[in-house]
């Protein structure tokens, strides 16, 4: 093109000349040193006709001008140029996949800006790219129109107008070469389905995408690898298109070869264990069909084996050879622990109130020590069950100029730990709850339990104080004690018509038996006051006549607990049991022994660990010590959050015997037994999963009186069966939610009774502030 724009003034320049000065003339918004740069001719330079033209090349590469004449007056050399239109405004309409925002900054980057210099070629690529884009996704019919408008002299409006057309959809998969194994199962391999089920076609994908087809080659491949087929080879792979572009036919020829078993399993290399142990690990042997997933699990259990001996830059490879017949495959794997590498130095990134001592306390990696992957993984276990971090995730990195160390960083995101009882909003069992209130696990980031308050609510007024230092020694020995009173008004809270006023005060010391065992032991001195209402339950009353209204005991605890869950708070694998011993000793005005054994069970079902299944069962019983009835107020009680949803709080058990125009209620039972089975489940559109959890639920509980109280005699005769049968279990299934707030967890669930009983208290719809389901 340049050379064209010279012809016009071949004459003029037609023989050589020393410039002796440039003009430019036709600028408007380039400036002069724009064009100097790009023109590679300078003053006092001599030029003739071929540098000219490539000088003008040079200068239209720069793709600012329309038109390049090149003049010549006497010496002096002219530059006359014709400026390439800027964009004053670029518009796009018609996309629904790819948002304004992305495109707009993909185009910026292209060059297709507003305020930029329209460049036409760079207007034909975008269009090619984003049509590119478009069938990756499978949308072959997708169209990318252009248009340029000018506004005024110099200024343009560039459109952009977008068809995405629908996305392909697969007519057809076939298979070629398949011998051993019919379409029919392999297509079960793929996601992509080529015959989507009528009704429930929505959980099947049909619509094509490059990306979705190689993900399913590479599951055929591994399908046929796990099943002996080490020769197993896609041939080729056709996907053709109809002529309207809305169907897509795939052809997959394969060879299959022969199946194989495995011959000898050998080891090579430097094992640093024992034989012996290093077979334990292995999931392969001798005789059985070889599979490639078998094979890559043994070498990942030999390399963590060997990281948790210090070896953290282990490689282990899992290599066939051919075996001693025709269809057998040996393998060998080939060990290299690598030099053993220590820990220089643990840091803690995201702790903004956490103080680094309360993490550090929990490492079972020490630094200087050789790097072990299972102390590292159990370290970070340890800081996610202490239930302050909502993540918690460990790397590790080789420390430059020194091979055999390396640095481990767990990075942590801080979550509320405070407020995990319902004692702050609102609880249907207790009504408006108000007051002053302090309970923090993680106390001013120190680690320690602290509770201290003043609450007042229709059902009970209290003021308590507790401290709890879960290392009070270096071992890791807890020590906690605790002040309180407590008045209690169970009158309208549908428990019983009665209160009780107690004040005491407790001490209590842990020790840890292993890495997720410890054994609690407390002790507690109360003092507990009895009052009746003219509506009380006859046994109640004939209870305080016979034993009096107050009660002075001393109460030792014991308690063993073990916690495997993966997290503190809204657990989704792992286990948990707690066995628990509460006896007044003998001297107290009431003599019992209390036994509780609580158990959960969590079973993930997807890899990311938000799908599980959730099994709890809670055990009580309790009896007095001696011929003196066991205190009504020591009670279990069933029913509730926490409990069998769908019943409302702590109203199971046997009725009691009504006074005057009192109505029967319940005193709970010495007895209790409560189960539950859950499947939690992910909400969509949710990116914070650790901070909800919902899931569907069956319950089942009562409570039981294996002796039934006395009751006054001038009332009537006592309604109540002793004894336990479970046929009187209770059942309910619904859904619930529970959800972590600034302020603690809040839970809601909707349940449906499955077998209430003629004068059951239900309640569909119930929530707390302060507890997790």
């Amino acid at each position: 093109m340049a050379a064209l724009l010279l012809a016009g003034a071949q004459t003029a320049l037609a023989d050589p000349f020393e410039v002796s000065d440039i003009r430019v003339e036709g600028l408007q918004r380039v400036s002069p040193a724009s064009v100097f740069n790009a023109f590679p001719i300078s003053t006092r330079d001599r030029v003739d006709d071929r540098e000219l033209a490539e000088a003008a090349r040079s200068l239209f590469a720069t793709g600012l001008f329309d038109d390049i004449q090149l003049a010549r007056d006497g010496d002096v050399l002219i530059i006359q140029v014709v400026e390439r239109p800027t964009i004053s405004r670029l518009t796009i309409s018609g996309n629904r996949q790819l948002s304004d925002d992305d495109l707009r900054r993909g185009l910026r980057e292209a060059g297709l800006a507003e305020g930029q210099v329209l460049q036409l070629s760079t207007l034909e690529e975008i269009q090619r790219e984003l049509e590119g884009v478009y069938q990756a996704q499978g949308r072959y019919s997708a169209r990318i129109e252009t248009s340029v408008r000018e506004i005024d002299e110099g200024r343009v409006q560039v459109e952009i107008d977008i068809n995405e057309g629908e996305v392909a959809k697969i007519r057809q998969i076939n298979l070629v070469g398949n011998r051993h194994f019919d379409d029919d199962e392999l297509r079960d391999v793929f996601e992509l389905n080529d015959r989507p089920g009528r009704f429930f076609g929505w959980f099947s994908s049909d619509e094509y995408s490059r990306e979705a087809l190689a993900g399913d080659l590479e599951r055929l491949r591994s399908f046929y690898l796990d099943r002996g087929y080490i020769n197993f080879a896609i041939t080729s792979t056709q996907v053709s298109i109809s002529p309207d572009k809305s169907q897509i036919f795939v052809t997959i020829n394969v060879e299959e070869g022969e199946q194989f078993r495995l011959g000898e399993v050998r080891f090579e290399g430097d094992l640093q264990i024992g034989t012996r142990e290093a077979r334990e690990l292995l999931q392969v042997e001798s005789g059985q069909i070889f599979s490639r997933s078998d094979v890559t699990a043994s070498t990942e259990a030999l390399r963590g084996r060997l990281g948790a001996e210090g070896f953290a830059f282990a490689r282990v490879e899992g290599v066939p050879s051919p075996g001693a017949s025709a269809d057998t495959v040996d393998l060998v794997f080939r060990v290299d622990p690598g030099q053993r590498a220590y820990v220089r130095r643990i840091n803690f990134v995201g702790n903004t109130t956490t103080q680094d001592e309360v993490l550090r306390r929990e490492m079972i990696q020490m630094e200087g020590a050789p790097a072990s992957t299972e102390a590292i993984s159990q370290s970070r276990q340890r800081l996610d069950r202490l239930g302050f971090f909502r993540q918690v995730d460990v790397e590790t990195q080789p420390v430059a100029g020194e091979p055999d160390k390396l640095d481990v960083t767990y990075t942590v995101e801080e979550q509320p730990s405070g407020s995990i009882s319902a004692s702050i909003g609102f609880s249907q069992s207790a009504g408006v709850i108000y007051g002053a209130s302090l309970a923090q696990n993680n106390f001013l980031g120190t680690g320690n339990r602290v509770n201290i308050g003043a609450q007042r609510s229709d059902t009970f007024t209290s003021l308590n104080f507790g401290f709890t230092d879960p290392y009070w020694t270096l071992d890791g020995i807890s020590r906690g004690y605790n002040l309180f009173y407590r008045e209690t008004d169970f009158e309208d809270s549908d428990i019983s018509t009665f209160s009780t006023d107690a004040f005491g005060a407790g001490i209590s010391f842990g020790y840890p038996v292993s890495e997720l065992s410890r054994l609690n032991f407390g002790a507690t001195v109360e003092d507990l006051t009895v009052k009746t209402f003219r509506d009380t339950a006859s046994e109640i009353v004939r209870y305080v006549d016979d034993q009096g209204r107050d009660a002075q005991s001393l109460k030792l605890t014991a308690s063993w607990t073990r916690n495997n869950l993966n997290r503190g708070i809204m657990p989704t694998a792992g286990n948990y049991q707690r066995l628990s011993l509460e006896t007044a000793v003998p001297g107290s005005d009431v003599d019992y022994v209390k036994l509780r054994a609580r158990a959960q069970q969590l079973f993930p079902l997807n890899e990311e660990q938000t799908w599980a299944l959730k099994f709890g069962t809670t055990l009580g019983y309790a009896d007095s010590i001696g011929s003196d009835p066991y205190p009504f107020y020591e009670n279990y009680f069933a029913g509730g959050l926490g409990s069998v949803r769908g019943f409302t709080a702590n109203t199971l058990g046997q009725r009691t015997t009504p006074r005057g125009a009192g109505r029967d209620r319940t005193l709970g039972g010495n007895v209790l037994v409560e189960g539950s089975a859950e499947l939690l489940f992910p909400l969509p559109f949710v990116e914070d999963q650790r901070s909800l959890q919902t899931g569907f639920f069956v319950d089942a509980g009562n409570t039981f009186l294996t002796s039934c109280y006395d009751v006054m005699p001038e009332d009537a005769p006592s309604r109540c069966s002793s004894g336990v049968d479970l046929g009187n279990l209770r059942y309910s299934m619904g859904v619930g939610l529970s959800w972590l707030t600034p302020v603690g967890p809040l839970t809601f669930s909707i349940a449906e009774p499955l077998n209430d009983k003629s004068g059951d208290d239900t309640q569909v719809f119930q929530f707390s502030l302060g507890q997790t389901f």
